[in-house]
């Protein structure tokens, strides 16, 4: 079977993607570049935005006119919550919620029966290509932020065992030159293990075991980066990239408030990052920001603007609001 892969969102599901690579090339199929050379498709989706969804519905209707013989099947967030309408696009043969875990699900809807991994063995062992690689660490989120969809497709924070990151990072490291450690909340890592667990411990445990490649921290709250890891970032850098992608949302206490976000403010949202600018020379620094929440005024969006203007992002990622079927932000009141 000849199969066409497609990704919408995170590094997350950039991750999901390839370990259902990896799990329908064992069991036999090609993975092609085109669609119109393949047999099926299966398209990762995501739910952070309705611009998100639209462009996932966009291509499974183009996929279906220009391979009518084609059978897709949508996986990732967008299909968790899928209400009948992904199902009802065309040569839409299955939605499989979630990342399908180790892909047995999303193989299973294309009729592929795959060989049993060996023990251990469902762990990803590379990447299709590039030098950089992404090691998903945790899954899911038990915060409870009101604009987003992601908690709801993902569920509660999961962390995967070090042991086994140490393996599958092993694995990477041996055709990768850099490995980023991803998740939904990869600040929460361990928190739920016994015995417990921290982000930093986990860095150190890899960097000890997992020579001669270097880490990267994807998307990670400013309050998270402990003592530990800004020394390995400022001493290191050939070991854990400088580099920090820190979502900020809003620079006014209101709005993070309205927001759900409860464990900053703009005042800890700014020492954090300047602690660690002081610290880590050159650093990489990255923020998401939404603009146009409900209830936020000219005045909320004055003060997120000037605690950009007084950070020193490298680059922002910066998104209109977007109301999400579910979640509690399309429902809050006048402010």
């Amino acid at each position: 079977m000849k199969v066409f892969l497609h990704t919408f969102g995170c590094k997350a599901n950039q991750y999901d993607t390839e370990v259902v690579r990896q799990r329908l090339e064992d069991a036999g199929c090609a993975v092609v570049a085109s669609p119109d050379a393949a047999d099926a498709a299966v398209v990762n989706s995501c739910a952070v935005t309705h611009v998100g969804e639209a462009k996932l519905r966009t291509l499974v209707r183009r996929l279906a006119r220009r391979n009518p013989a084609i059978r897709t099947v949508v996986m990732g967030c967008a299909a968790a919550l899928d209400d009948g309408r992904l199902a009802a696009l065309p040569n839409v043969a299955a939605v499989v919620g979630g990342g399908g875990a180790d892909g047995a699900a999303v193989a299973s809807a294309l009729g592929v029966a795959p060989p049993v991994p060996e023990e251990g063995g469902g762990a990803l062992r590379r990447f299709a290509s590039g030098s950089r690689a992404w090691l998903r660490i945790q899954d899911g989120c038990d915060e409870h932020c009101t604009f987003c969809a992601t908690v709801l497709a993902r569920g509660e924070a999961r962390s995967r065992p070090g042991e086994a990151l140490v393996r599958e990072a092993a694995a990477l490291a041996a055709g990768h030159a850099e490995i980023v450690l991803t998740g939904v909340h990869i600040g929460a890592w361990g928190r739920e293990l016994e015995p417990r667990g921290s982000l930093s411990g986990l860095v150190a445990l890899l960097l000890a075991r997992v020579p001669r490649v270097r880490f990267r921290l994807s998307s990670l709250e400013a309050t998270e980066v402990d003592e530990p890891l800004a020394d390995v970032m400022a001493a290191a850098p050939d070991r854990l990239a400088p580099h920090l992608h820190a979502p900020l949302q809003s620079g006014s206490d209101r709005v993070l408030k309205r927001m759900g976000r409860h464990w900053y403010s703009a005042a800890t949202y700014r020492a954090a990052v300047e602690r660690l600018a002081a610290r880590v020379s050159p650093l990489g620094l990255g923020a998401d920001v939404i603009v146009g929440f409900p209830g936020e005024s000219e005045a909320d969006h004055r003060a997120t603007v000037r605690l950009i203007e007084q950070l020193p992002f490298t680059y922002l990622h910066v998104f209109p609001y977007s109301p999400r079927a579910g979640t509690a932000a399309p429902r809050l009141g006048a402010p």
